[in-house]
């Protein structure tokens, strides 16, 4: 296996037609997002949606039109384990934003992962400690896990290897409004 250090990093090696990409999103790690601006995702804050079985994405960059992989199309399998959310994506180099994904990552330019949602109500709890607010996320609907180019959540970790192509079915496609932390 090819973890990411602390610093979210991708490792990408090219054989084939497809990348093979796992990773893991860590519960209940206080992650500064700005000065003064601390958040948390609590355990198990996005099993609702992700054990709903709805359609999720891996996108590059949080863009909907840059679709690397997507549970409607069989490529994604998305899990909440008790430590974190754990993914496996199957990513197809035949488009050229799959391709840039790749050469982006061999020139070091794209080094994160980080996770679109939006909080359900009643989802989130905020207190404050002096000058640092800190939020934690208890429950949010998540939609698609992004490849980045800066993770706001650096223990974020991507795990890549190519493979043989495989021929996902096709799915539907769906543009959905997101919150991203």
């Amino acid at each position: 296996m090819f973890w990411g250090g602390t610093q979210g990093g991708l490792e990408i090696r090219q054989d084939g037609e497809a990348v093979r990409v796992a990773g893991r999103f860590p519960y209940d790690m206080r992650t500064e997002l700005a000065p003064g601006y601390v958040e948390t995702i609590a355990q198990g804050a996005f099993a609702p949606r992700v054990n709903e079985n709805e359609d999720l994405h891996f996108l590059l960059g949080h863009d909907f039109e840059k679709p690397l992989a997507s549970r409607g199309a069989a490529s994604l399998v998305v899990r909440s384990e008790a430590y974190a959310l754990t993914f496996e994506a199957t990513v197809s180099a035949q488009t050229s934003w799959a391709r840039d994904f790749m050469a982006a990552h061999a020139a070091g330019l794209i080094r994160g992962l980080s996770p679109g949602f939006r909080t359900r109500k009643g989802g989130e709890a905020i207190t404050r400690d002096g000058d640092v607010m800190h939020r934690t996320i208890t429950s949010a609907d998540l939609f698609e896990l992004s490849a980045v180019t800066r993770a706001a959540y650096p223990s974020a970790q991507i795990e890549a290897r190519c493979w043989q192509a495989e021929r996902p079915d096709s799915g539907l496609q769906r543009t959905l409004n997101r919150w991203r932390a």
